[in-house]
């Protein structure tokens, strides 16, 4: 074989096996950062290991917000079925009973424990109105 030819042979190869690796590496990479989203009652459907993290929704359910110090309990609810959720830190200022909320963490016993918490508003939220002073 004609040595020009195996180089070139070799450097089609080469550039094919790191095209593959890199491949490989970035569709590994979106996997592993991948959060799944389910409702209380796709939750209660499934058998979710408790090493996958995951992101749940629903309504917080009226009545069941307890705080004691910076940890807060509630319950997420979809009106079918209903998850306990315990989170550690600052709720959002839209968190409030009655009022949607998306949760981040893992299920450990069907608790769930959440290392974020997001408020959700409706569709008619106005931001509240800035009162701006004039002084002339």
């Amino acid at each position: 074989m004609n040595p020009t030819r195996k180089r070139r042979i070799y450097n089609i190869l080469f550039v094919l096996l790191f095209s593959i690796s890199g491949i490989f590496m970035i569709l590994y990479s979106l996997n592993t950062n991948l959060d799944y989203f389910f409702t209380p009652s796709e939750l209660n459907n499934k058998e979710i290991s408790s090493n996958k993290r995951i992101k749940i929704g629903g309504m917080v359910l009226s009545g069941s917000v307890k705080r004691q110090g910076s940890v807060i309990s509630f319950v997420i609810t979809d009106y079918e079925n209903s998850i306990d959720v315990i989170y550690e830190g600052i709720v959002p200022d839209l968190f409030k009973e009655d009022s949607g909320v998306v949760a981040l963490g893992y299920l450990q016993n069907d608790i769930f424990e959440a290392e974020e918490v997001l408020a959700k508003h409706d569709e008619n939220y106005m931001p509240p109105s800035i009162e701006i002073k004039n002084d002339n």
